[in-house]
């Protein structure tokens, strides 16, 4: 029996598919990476304007804790104020998206 050589070009169409695969998976990986950090960053805004919200309450009520909350790009879902020793605490609830973020202030120190 006699062994055939082979030659360079014989595994060509393997390499093809092994780089087509990679390049699958590095584009799925990078979506991924994609989609996390606007979850994070959707995350962190809607934190932020649930904290300017809430310090915003404690000044103005309910109506200061909307404008707080609309201009940083949220809405106010809820807006709650109760009696805490020589004060108040505001506890608001924000909506940016599908994110939501509860904060809280006070009045006293």
């Amino acid at each position: 029996m006699v062994k055939r050589q082979r030659r360079r070009g014989d595994d060509i169409g393997q390499a093809i598919g092994l780089v087509l695969i990679s390049i699958a998976l590095i584009g799925a990986v990078a979506v991924g990476i994609v989609r996390v950090s606007q979850h994070v960053t959707q995350r962190a805004l809607a934190q932020t304007a649930a904290d300017a919200a809430a310090l915003a309450g404690v000044d103005g009520g309910a109506s200061a804790a909307h404008a707080a909350a609309g201009r940083n790009g949220a809405s106010l879902q809820g807006f709650e104020r109760s009696a805490a020793g020589d004060g108040f605490v505001v506890t608001v609830d924000v909506s940016i998206g599908d994110e939501h973020a509860v904060a809280s202030a006070s009045s006293g120190p």
